[in-house]
C-alpha cells in the first residue's frame, strides 16, 4: 500500500472523522497539521487545488474532504448487511444521545452519519448548556463523542440515500452503497447550510468558498475573507475569522440578528466592514474564488470585493429529501412528531432539529434523542 498522508487542521471535525476511518481500517498514515504548517499548507494546495481541509493524499490519489464513497473504494471491500435493532441517521446531540439510551437498553445499535457533531459543530461559543459555563460547540461534541467511541455502537461514517418500509423493519441504502436493515429507525439528521443560489457556487466549494470556519478558517491567517449572513452563526464566525484573519467583509441581506453577547463583541472589533442590505450575485476567480459581487437590495448599486475566502452562514435546510412522501412533513420540509418523537410511520421517531418542534437548541436535541430511544425501544418490546 502506498504512503498515506492526511492534510488537516486541529479543530476539523472532518479531519478527525477520516482519520478515525483510516484507524479503524488499520491503515497506516502521516498527519499533517496545514494549520500550523505554512509550508504543508502551500503544499496541499498545489496538489489538490483547495482551500479546504481534509486533503489525502494516497500515492497518485489525491481526495478532497471525507469522501467516504472513495475511501472504502481504497481501503475496504467488504460489504455489510447486519440486521439492527435500531439505526440511527445523524450524530449530533440528538442521534448520539439516542444511541447512548439504546445501548443502555441493549439494543444492536447503529448510527450512520457523515459528521460526529452536527450542527452542534458550527457553534463557536456555548453558554447556555448546563455544566459548562462556556464551551465551543467543537470541544462539546468532542466529549460526546469520546463517549460514545467507549460503547458498543458501530458508527457508518456514510448518508442514507433511501429508507424503505420491509418485512420486519426498514431498509436504508446509503451514497456510497451500503445496505442496512433495521427493527426501527431514529431520525437525527438535522439540516444542512442552505446555499446562496448564484452561478459558480458548487465550482468554488473548497477552493475559497466555505461552509465551515471551524474547519478550514486556519488556513486564512493574515488574508481577506468574507461572511454572508446575519445571525448567532455568522456572528460567531465573523468573530472567529476577525481574530485569524488581516480583515473580515461581513455581508448581511437584511438586518443582524444576532444575540447581544455577540454583536456586543463584534462592535468591537476594529478589522470587519460589514455591508447592510447587500447581497451576493456573482463569484469569480480562476482556480478560486478572489472575488464577489454585492448588490444593494434597494438602491441597485453594485460593489467589488477582492476576497481570499468566503463564508455562508445563511441558515439550513432540513435533511428530509429521503422521506418525503414516507412520512408526514410541515411546510419548512421538518418531520412531524408527537410529543414521544413518533412520526407518522410505525417504527420511525425522529429528534433534534430536522423535527417541527419549535425550540433548536443543542440541549433541547439532547432531551428529545433520549425520548425518541426510550419509544423505540418500547415499539420494540410490545412487537
Amino acid at each position: 500500500m502506498p504512503e498515506v498522508t492526511v492534510y488537516s487542521t486541529q479543530n476539523c471535525p472532518y479531519c478527525r472523522l477520516a482519520k478515525a476511518f483510516l484507524d479503524r481500517n488499520n491503515v497506516p498514515y502521516r498527519s499533517i497539521d496545514v494549520g500550523i504548517d505554512r509550508k504543508a499548507a502551500k503544499e496541499m494546495v498545489e496538489l489538490s487545488g483547495q482551500y479546504g481541509v481534509p486533503v489525502i493524499v494516497s500515492g497518485d490519489e489525491v481526495i478532497v474532504g471525507f469522501d467516504t464513497d472513495r475511501l472504502r473504494e481504497l481501503f475496504t471491500s467488504e460489504k455489510k448487511t447486519d440486521l439492527f435493532d435500531v439505526i440511527i441517521a445523524g450524530a449530533g446531540p440528538a442521534g448520539l444521545t439516542a444511541a447512548l439510551y439504546c445501548v443502555r437498553k441493549n439494543l444492536k445499535t447503529l448510527i450512520i452519519s457523515p459528521d460526529i457533531g452536527g450542527q452542534a459543530l458550527e457553534s463557536w461559543n456555548i453558554e447556555n448548556y448546563m455544566g459548562y459555563r462556556m464551551i465551543t460547540g467543537d470541544d462539546l461534541m468532542a466529549k460526546f463523542e469520546e463517549q460514545i467511541r467507549e460503547l458498543d455502537i458501530r458508527v457508518e461514517l456514510d448518508q442514507i440515500q433511501s429508507l424503505l418500509p420491509t418485512s420486519g423493519g426498514f431498509a436504508i441504502k446509503t451514497v456510497s452503497d451500503q445496505e442496512f436493515k433495521g427493527k426501527t429507525v431514529i431520525l437525527a439528521q438535522g439540516k444542512k447550510p442552505r446555499k446562496l443560489g448564484v452561478p459558480k457556487e458548487d465550482q468554488f466549494i473548497g477552493r475559497g468558498l466555505s461552509v465551515c470556519a471551524t474547519c478550514d478558517g486556519p488556513l486564512f491567517r493574515d488574508k481577506v475573507v468574507g461572511v454572508v449572513g446575519g445571525g448567532n452563526s455568522a456572528l460567531t464566525t465573523v468573530l472567529e475569522m476577525s481574530g485569524i484573519a488581516k480583515e473580515v467583509h461581513l455581508i448581511v441581506r437584511s438586518s443582524i440578528r444576532a444575540d447581544a453577547v455577540y454583536t456586543s463583541q463584534y462592535a468591537q472589533r476594529q478589522n470587519i466592514i460589514t455591508y447592510t442590505g447587500y447581497e451576493i450575485t456573482e463569484l469569480s476567480g480562476e482556480d478560486r474564488l478572489s472575488e464577489v459581487v454585492i448588490k444593494n437590495r434597494e438602491t441597485g448599486e453594485e460593489k467589488k470585493l477582492k476576497l481570499d475566502g468566503l463564508f455562508t452562514e445563511i441558515g439550513w435546510i432540513p435533511n428530509t429529501s429521503f422521506v418525503d412522501g414516507l412520512l408526514k412533513l410541515n411546510e419548512q420540509k421538518e418531520i412531524e412528531i408527537d410529543i414521544n418523537c413518533r412520526t407518522s410511520a410505525p417504527g420511525i421517531f425522529a429528534a433534534g432539529d430536522v423535527t417541527a418542534i419549535s425550540g433548536k437548541q443543542i440541549i433541547i436535541a439532547c432531551g428529545e434523542g433520549a425520548k425518541a430511544a426510550l419509544s423505540a425501544f418500547d415499539y420494540l418490546m410490545t412487537r
